[in-house]
């Protein structure tokens, strides 16, 4: 029988147009309701199945008559049936958000194709998923971005419209130049913002004491996780030391380099592993620092997998003013500092969503009328 009868969109019209805009709707609150499982256990390393849908403070188990999306957390205000804890308000806006775009897909693309809206809701699903984690966690774990660059390069294969082409090889192949521009530009532009930006000065009032943890470097108003600034084995932590305290030695007037690989004390070398506890008097402090992470790279890709090279352009650009506009925004309100980091993953996620719901024929436009 094969695949496209079953989403031939002749066949899809023998039912109310509009009856398909509310199963997307609500098949998109459900959805939404297991993507909120993957925001929050993917990040750590949890089971997305085992253990079911149950309370984050008391581990009361939800049973399905209290697990409806949308509705339950409206029914229980917000909180848990069995402890009264509050849920989290994300939990409602991740499920509404999700119905709200799989309805907005099919009603896009729904009369084109059922195919395209089916692809392109498993695409926003992705990027559901890639903007919270990233918002919370910074980071997005390889299960979107090169699981989503598999899955993009499988859709275009079974449906080569999703690049405007007829066959199979030719969809395959225009979601393999995606990958590749998307990864190859994002990449570039990491290895050039660790070029110009890779260091961070922090100045130090006076001669401070700064500990070094088998974790994280521990400063007087801040504790920064070693995670967060080794991003690769070159990264490096530079400081003059006034002095440098070890448990069995000393050492004054020195320098001081810290890699995740080895520990540069003036001349002498040691394994970071057997240098549990580390304290320098200092006044300055050079971190190094990312423009963006490789997550960004791979997510890239996998946009590009599913919507091709022109996509990534234009999710680069836009997503690259939004980010501008958020960022300094933040900035003025007295949100954030300068040096602080900031997630690009979900500026990239809603410059896409702009592309599919109307970017590519605002570019055709602007194309057409330039030349």
């Amino acid at each position: 029988m094969g695949i496209e009868p079953i989403f031939n969109s002749e066949n899809w019209a023998a039912v109310p147009f509009h009856f398909w805009t509310l199963v997307f709707f609500v098949g998109g609150s459900i959805v939404g309701s297991f993507l909120n499982v993957c925001i929050h256990r993917m990040p750590l390393d949890q089971s997305l199945i085992s253990p079911p849908s149950h309370c984050p403070h008391c581990r009361y188990a939800i049973p399905w008559y209290l697990n409806i999306p949308l509705v339950t957390w409206l029914y229980l205000r917000g909180r848990c049936r069995h402890c009264a804890a509050p849920i989290a308000a994300r939990y409602f806006w991740v499920e509404l958000l999700t119905a709200a775009l799989f309805a907005g897909v099919w009603l896009c693309y729904g009369r084109l194709s059922a195919w395209q809206a089916v692809v392109y809701a498993i695409l926003i699903a992705g990027l559901i998923v890639a903007t919270f984690i990233d918002f919370e966690h910074y980071i997005i774990p390889d299960e979107i971005t090169l699981g989503g660059a598999a899955v993009g390069f499988v859709a275009s294969f079974l449906l080569p419209a999703l690049h405007g082409q007829k066959s199979p090889a030719n969809g395959m192949r225009e979601s393999l130049i995606g990958v590749a521009v998307g990864a190859g530009v994002i990449y570039g532009i990491l290895r050039l913002g660790k070029w110009v930006f890779g260091r961070q000065k922090v100045k130090l009032e006076g001669e401070t004491r700064v500990i070094f943890s088998e974790t994280a470097v521990i400063l007087p108003q801040q504790t920064i996780p070693y995670e967060e600034l080794f991003y690769r084995q070159s990264d490096t932590i530079r400081l003059k030391a006034r002095t440098v305290e070890l448990v069995d030695r000393g050492y004054p007037e020195v320098m001081v380099r810290l890699s995740p690989e080895k520990l540069h004390i003036g001349e002498d070398e040691f394994d970071p592993a057997t240098v549990p506890h580390l304290e320098a008097q200092a006044s300055e402090l050079v971190l190094p620092r990312e423009a963006m992470g490789l997550g960004d790279v791979k997510f890239m890709a996998a946009i590009g997998a599913f919507l091709g090279w022109q996509a990534v352009i234009f999710s680069l650009m836009l997503s690259s003013m939004l980010g501008a506009v958020v960022g300094v925004g933040a900035i003025a309100l007295g949100r954030r500092e300068w040096s602080s980091r900031m997630p690009y993953g979900p500026y990239i996620a809603m410059a896409t969503v702009v592309w599919m719901f109307g970017g590519r024929e605002l570019v055709s436009r602007w194309w057409a009328g330039s030349l």
